[in-house]
């Protein structure tokens, strides 16, 4: 009961009681991301390291689930995409069947989207197909470690299921639909099998960070638990306990590479 009660009063007022699959939940979030300070800040640091792992060319780049961020502030022409009509996005698609030629694009980048694909395997296919060699797919995701398992099934409203035997999850909703961990499955406890099916991708880096400053910031859900001007701060405590990383790390950043 008191953790039910908890819960209520941390919810962010702008999204409380709405489906995560309603689209007005999305760009409410959009608001939210602008309106607090020190989440804003973590999705800046997210964008500088995608924007800074995507090769230079003339074909353009793909982001999927575009609709609460601003990615496109960072990687001119971006073409922004959601899986529903949405302001501020380009194309409505799905990354299952993605609608571009083959070798057209010069990366696919994501930030908290993989996990929602039911089917990575025809999303990492579709990526081969139209990513051109040379080409990468940049992601930030949640990650699996001791804290990260212990946050995300306690007090996350996503599955989290580091055990799950397949890289498929049920159909839900078009975000509702999720399994927090599976980036950690395909890239890192299923390693070997990845590379197997995809010889066409190299795992080019994945560095677990950020044990502390999203959950503190209240994400897009919850009320921020801490001001804006402490950012530096936690920034430079997480700096201090990277080389923990993999116990405390929540998330990842993931680099694939396309080989020629």
């Amino acid at each position: 009961m008191a953790l039910s009660v908890a819960s209520n009063w941390l919810s962010h007022p702008l999204t409380r009681g709405l489906s995560i699959d309603d689209p007005r939940t999305t760009e409410l979030r959009r608001r939210i991301i602008r309106q607090k300070p020190f989440l804003r800040k973590i999705y800046v640091e997210w964008y500088q390291f995608i924007a800074a792992a995507i090769p230079e060319g003339s074909e353009p780049a793909l982001e999927l689930g575009s609709g609460a961020g601003f990615l496109d502030q960072f990687i001119p022409h971006l073409i922004t995409s959601e899986v529903f009509l949405c302001p501020g996005v380009k194309m409505v698609l799905d990354g299952q069947s993605l609608p571009f030629c083959d070798a057209s694009l010069r990366a696919i980048v994501m930030t908290d989207v993989l996990h929602h694909i039911r089917q990575p395997r025809s999303f990492l296919t579709e990526a081969a197909r139209c990513v051109r060699p040379g080409g990468a797919v940049v992601a930030v995701e949640p990650w699996v470690t001791p804290w990260s398992r212990w946050v995300y099934t306690r007090f996350h409203h996503e599955p989290f299921e580091p055990g799950s035997a397949d890289w498929e999850f049920p159909m839900r909703g078009p975000l509702s639909g999720a399994n927090g961990a599976m980036p950690w499955i395909i890239f890192h406890r299923d390693r070997a099998r990845f590379e197997r099916e995809f010889p066409q991708w190299q795992i080019r880096s994945i560095r677990p960070f950020m044990p502390w400053r999203y959950l503190l910031s209240g994400g897009v859900s919850l009320r921020s638990l801490m001001p804006g001007f402490t950012f530096g701060f936690w920034r430079y405590l997480e700096w201090i306990a990277d080389p923990w990383r993999d116990t405390l790390a929540m998330f990842a950043q993931i680099s694939l590479l396309r080989r020629g």
